[in-house]
């Protein structure tokens, strides 16, 4: 019944357990700590587990015994104020940044499973990494140089997204003095002003909402801006009047490609405005990069990007305004010497190379009888 929706979460809060106040935060940063040393990207933790960490892709144990629900309560109470542990008791899960030290903190998901505690934290560092440490292309960096205009990265959820949108943000920030403002939710990688003043605005603490946070834009006097996840029509329609207004916007979207991207960006608007946003797009485009992480051959290297870039030139400019989107494939194929790139040309770099093994390429591709007569030499 709804009445009891409480109850079966368990208060933490009322909840009678065997452990004293304080033991859930020492668990905690030792957690913390361990992923931190292993250099894990996450930490993810179940009553009657041990805690494991991700690295390199894959979860590994830590060498502690098994966590025990008692404990899984107690770190509830010790790391939650009371407003995050009210929410938590009526909602089942709760979203929030957790400080580690000064550069580094975790973007943490604690959410009831069966009726106890459970935890996905990832860790957030100021260390961001240069295109070549990514095997990122020179070309995303002539793009974030651009004086305005949309920059899309469309991907799964996973797929490197935020690190590669970083990695182009702190690239401007070495060598422009501009202002730039993100807004996330919650913040992935912390800045530091090198010659850009960088100003992180995270929903939920420095701005009610996302709309609240884009409402406020125009009065904080950015150039670049990051949006984050655009997965609304609202979110979507105040980027890319931001872009046409003379500003450079950031932002994610899921697509499973770039060409692809156009038709998830139409459905987010009544059919009566899609032209509209189509020709914004024609005009305030600069780059739609499709982004896939894939486990490498190489022990040094534990994934890799496999990528599709669309810049819009003239001819793709032409092609969208003609409702042409979905022959823009042939477009990026015909524009390598521009800078562009297809998933499959990108693949077959990846193996010819020796940096992912034809089996996985072929099974990250959707298109893999193509692939097959490419890696022969055909076409």
């Amino acid at each position: 019944m709804v009445q009891n929706k409480q109850e079966l979460l368990s208060p933490v809060s009322t909840a009678k357990r065997g452990t004293t106040a304080g033991e859930g935060r020492k668990a905690w940063m030792s957690w913390l700590e361990a992923t931190v040393r292993y250099e894990g990207s996450d930490l993810i933790v179940k009553a009657n587990l041990a805690p494991r960490i991700r690295h390199r892709g894959a979860l590994k144990d830590l060498t502690v015994p098994a966590i025990t629900e008692d404990l899984m309560f107690q770190v509830a109470k010790d790391i939650l104020d009371a407003n995050q542990l009210d929410y938590f008791e009526r909602h089942g899960s709760i979203d929030f940044a957790y400080d580690f030290d000064r550069g580094r903190r975790f973007r943490v998901n604690m959410f009831m499973a069966r009726g106890r505690p459970s935890v996905a934290a990832r860790l957030i560092t100021s260390k961001i990494r240069k295109f070549e440490e990514l095997y990122l292309p020179q070309i995303l960096g002539d793009v974030s140089m651009s004086a305005q205009g949309l920059i899309l990265f469309s991907g799964v959820t996973g797929s490197g997204k935020s690190t590669s949108i970083a990695s182009m943000l702190q690239y401007v920030n070495e060598r422009k003095k501009v202002h730039i403002i993100t807004i996330e939710d919650p913040i992935e990688y912390i800045f530091e002003d090198a010659k850009a003043t960088i100003n992180q605005r995270e929903v939920g603490i420095d701005a009610t909402n996302f709309n609240d946070a884009l409402r406020a834009l125009v009065r904080e006097n950015p150039d670049v801006v990051l949006v984050g996840e655009m997965r609304d029509y609202e979110t979507f329609e105040a980027a890319i009047r931001a872009a046409e207004t003379g500003h450079l916007v950031f932002g994610t979207i899921h697509a499973s490609s770039a060409w692809q991207t156009f038709g998830r960006i139409y459905d987010l608007f009544p059919e009566n405005e899609r032209e509209q946003i189509r020709k914004l797009l024609a005009y305030n485009l600069r780059a739609i990069i499709y982004q896939k992480l894939l486990p490498t051959l190489r022990p040094e290297i534990a994934r890799i990007p496999a990528l599709e870039i669309l810049l819009n030139t003239p001819a793709v400019q032409k092609y969208v305004l003609d409702g042409r989107e979905g022959e823009l494939l042939d477009i990026i194929k015909q524009s390598t010497e521009e800078g562009m790139l297809d998933f499959t040309s990108s693949l077959v770099q990846l193996v010819e190379t020796e940096y992912i093994h034809q089996k996985v390429a072929l099974e990250a591709t959707p298109k893999p009888e193509e692939l097959k007569m490419r890696l022969k030499g055909i076409g």
